[in-house]
């Protein structure tokens, strides 16, 4: 490399800060770019005088990945179908529509992209969410197109697309708030109520007049009720739900701990005298809502069948009419029986038949092979398939649900609807403790009436239902999965169900995937045997492809290529070139020697088993003016840390099993080298979902959980299927909206965690379950006996809350890895 190369090298562009490339350097430019995008992207923030973008970006996130324009002209946003779905009009004669964003990760993205005001004429508002990806454009559309509106935002580096499921999200917020306030009014409520207790508690001690009693009395019965009727309410229609349907449930003793709690109370409080309860009552009901407002959280579903299928294919696509002419339309448009062209990098938007062009097509995420395969005309593509090499035409079959991949989503959503929920510890004792606490207050009610009298006997069974209230037991479980759920999180394991930390804790079956999951996922260079020249030269040919093999290849041999000219390819099979005048041909086995008329050398034979053998794609290449010759073993390579966390799970009792679409030799050779004994090749994502069943089935006796991890489309419907689906890092967007789990962090030994994780949380709610029953035990039983009186027990019941919640906080404290493990 020459002093003047290694200069150009070292230039970094200045939007992104990449190399920037040797062909794209100008030596007379004040400013270099790695790529058009960042030209045009740096062009429009310092013409709309937004260079504090670069300040900004710098503060939040000096790494962050780069945004670049893609230059699309989004002439489909401005068709009238796509308007009257997706645009919102207004009385003040404006209109409002909400874009998915590519590339936004950061305050920095957010601070620039709510400046499109200054760089589009015609935006008067743009409000992002880093969180959902979306921004939310209100806009005059006769002064600017809708297009206008995302082609400003593709040139900030932001490419836009619509996004789908507002009308959900928007239900989804307005019973969020409407809970949130009811907490928000129990918890203020609970807190006034509280400091008139301790007036009340400090006069009972020191002495507090006849008047300020009565008046603070009163007071703490008006905010009682209003929290009782109010954020209380919630329990009451519980426990009627649950008598109707003849349901044991944790609502019906609370409900009659609060209502008797509440009405003794206020008769005391008209009476004026004895205890009124109220600040015991406000603080359950605060606490309670809180545990509920965890569990809602966490057990809602992420997303409908109808939004996993729009994730997988375009928002548009390129129509082809009757005159030969094309057009960017929708994809609502698009009809069975229409033509559209999918160019070279483009998803297929619809299933269809290739009419004319040649490709190679990557349905990895679809059926699970992580070799393209070679489609000429007559053959079929799928909907969400990638175009990986050719423009093609394809008339359309099949649009919407009807494609294969709505079809599995169909499929995913029969299968989360049918999931029987886990019944957790709290659950399997719940029925009995109801019934329990209510008969013991009836007796207690019956026995003191006997003894003493009816005033005396309901002031010990309101004591009993109060220091017996399930707060604890009924926080257990709720509690220490949250505190499970809270660290899974921060070591980058997104648990969507609690559910979940009770199916792994007991070992059953997992079926792994392949591709994306034991594997990288993308084509590697594995080996390569011959003249490491040779090897350079083929590399400096295969930057002229786009093919995932040809990738690999070109960026294993290093930076300092030769400059290659005369590139000729044919689709799937090779590619030719000439390197400092020596002709060089690379490709399959078979193609270069048909084409050459050259054989692999005896020398290489031995090696090209080998490479066969391991189940990786040999390349053969060839030089026509030196009869060189050199392999090269290119195939989706073992994680590193993929053997020692098979291990684990094995040690740790689980029976594992490899299922996946790629080529049944493949998936043999991976299998054997991480020792996993049972495997399966060539299985469609429908047999996947299949084969979960048949485990199901077969593990009914023992009621183990069945878990199924993968990352593709393909693995959707196993992943819904299974009592435990888990999404690899780097999944498609379908299958992480299946799962029940989303790794982070790649490979498998973030699984290996999540399993030691379920064990120790359910260790805790066990030990807490203990606790509680204990406690209810014990001071029922001097309730009854009347050692324990309402004001004791409106102090015990918190106590053994705030126990529990203490135990709960040990939850996998020492099971979830530290950065260096991850």
């Amino acid at each position: 490399m020459t002093a003047d190369s290694e200069t150009i090298t070292q230039t970094n562009c200045d939007h992104c800060g990449l190399p920037v490339p040797e062909g794209l350097y100008e030596p007379d430019a004040e400013h270099q770019f790695c790529c058009n995008g960042c030209k045009t992207v740096y062009k429009v923030l310092h013409g709309a005088g937004l260079e504090n973008y670069y300040r900004v970006r710098s503060a939040v996130d000096p790494n962050a990945e780069p945004a670049a324009s893609t230059g699309s002209s989004y002439e489909e946003l401005d068709d009238p179908a796509f308007t009257s779905t997706w645009v919102t009009q207004s009385d003040d004669h404006t209109s409002e529509v909400e874009l998915l964003l590519e590339g936004m990760h950061c305050a920095a993205c957010v601070w620039l992209i709510e400046r499109l005001p200054r760089v589009a004429d015609g935006v008067i508002d743009a409000r992002a969410n880093i969180r959902r990806r979306t921004v939310c454009v209100r806009y005059n559309p006769d002064t600017i197109k809708l297009s206008k509106v995302a082609q400003s935002l593709d040139k900030l580096g932001y490419a836009a697309h619509p996004a789908r499921g507002k009308e959900a999200r928007a239900i989804r917020v307005k019973e969020d708030r409407k809970f949130l306030i009811r907490v928000a009014v129990a918890g203020a409520l609970a807190g006034n109520i509280m400091l008139l207790a301790i007036a009340l508690y400090g006069g009972s001690f020191s002495g507090i007049s006849d008047f300020w009693r009565t008046t603070f009395r009163w007071y703490s019965m008006a905010l009682g009720i209003v929290v009782l009727v109010w954020p209380g309410r919630i329990f009451f229609t519980g426990a009627l739900a649950a008598l109707r349907t003849r349901t044991a449930h944790l609502d019906i003793p609370i409900a009659l701990a609060l209502l008797t709690a509440g009405v003794w109370g206020t008769l005391n409080t008209i009476r004026g005298v004895g205890e009124i309860y109220f600040d015991s009552v406000s603080v359950l009901v605060f606490l309670l809502l809180v545990g509920r407002w965890i569990q809602h959280r966490q057990q809602r579903a992420a997303s409908d069948s109808v939004e996993l299928m729009l994730t997988l294919t375009p928002s548009s696509a390129t129509l082809i009419d009757d005159e030969g002419n094309t057009k960017r339309v929708p994809i609502d448009t698009i009809e069975a029986g229409m033509s559209v062209r999918v160019a070279a990098g483009e998803s297929f938007p619809a299933d269809g038949i290739i009419t004319d062009g040649s490709t190679t097509i990557d349905n990895a995420l679809l059926t699970g092979e992580s070799v393209p395969v070679q489609s000429d005309a007559g053959d079929q593509a799928l909907a969400g398939a990638t175009n990986l090499s050719s423009p093609v035409t394809v008339r359309v079959q099949a649009v919407g649900e009807h494609t294969r991949v709505g079809k599995l989503m169909q499929l995913v959503a029969s299968a989360s609807e049918h999931k029987s929920p886990v019944v957790r510890a709290a659950d399997r004792i719940a029925g009995y403790f109801v019934i329990v606490v209510i008969i013991l207050a009836i007796a207690t009610v019956a026995l003191w009436t006997a003894l003493d009298s009816i005033g005396i006997a309901i002031e010990h069974a309101t004591a009993l239902l109060i220091v017996t209230c399930p707060c604890a037991l009924g926080l257990a479980t709720p509690m220490a999965m949250s505190v499970a759920l809270g660290r899974s999180a921060r070591a980058g394991m997104l648990i969507k169900s609690a559910v979940v930390l009770e199916q792994l804790a007991r070992p059953g079956s997992m079926l792994l995937d392949k591709t994306g999951t034991l594997t990288s996922g993308t084509s590697t260079v594995v080996d390569s045997h011959g003249d490491q020249r040779l090897l350079q030269a083929a590399a400096a040919i295969e930057q002229f492809s786009t093919h995932p093999i040809a990738r690999a290849i070109a960026s294993a041999f290093g930076d300092d290529l030769p400059s290659a000219s005369d590139i000729k390819q044919t689709t799937a099979q090779g590619i030719e070139g000439t390197v400092n005048n020596e002709r060089i041909t690379i490709g399959s086995v078979s193609h270069v020697t048909q084409l050459t008329g050259v054989a692999v050398p005896d020398d290489l034979q031995p090696k090209l088993v080998r490479l066969l053998d391991r189940a990786l794609t040999p390349i053969f290449v060839y030089n026509h003016s030196t009869q060189q010759s050199a392999l090269i073993g290119v195939g989706d390579q073992l994680r590193s840390d993929t053997k020692p966390a098979i291990t684990q799970l094995l040690k740790r009792g689980w029976n594992l099993a490899v299922c996946s679409g790629d080529h049944p030799r493949i998936v043999e050779s991976i299998a054997h080298e991480v020792g996993i004994d049972n495997h399966e090749g060539a299985v469609t994502p429908e047999s996947k979902a299949l084969r979960i069943q048949e485990q199901k089935d077969a593990r009914a006796s023992d009621r183990t959980a069945v878990v199924m991890v993968g990352d593709g489309v393909n693995d959707a419907a196993a992943l819904a299927s299974a009592d435990v689906g888990i999404a690899v890092h780097g999944g498609a967007e379908a299958s992480l909206e299946a799962a029940d789990v989303y790794l982070v962090h790649p490979g498998v030994t973030p699984i290996v965690y999540l399993v030691d994780l379920s064990r120790s949380t359910m260790s805790t709610i066990r030990l807490c379950l203990i606790f509680s029953l204990t406690y209810n035990t014990t001071t029922a039983s001097l309730a009854i006996a009347g050692f324990i009186n309402a004001f004791l027990a409106a102090i015990l019941m918190p106590i053994s809350s705030l126990t529990v919640v203490a135990i709960c906080t040990r939850a996998g404290k020492n099971t979830t890895p530290k950065p260096e493990q991850r």
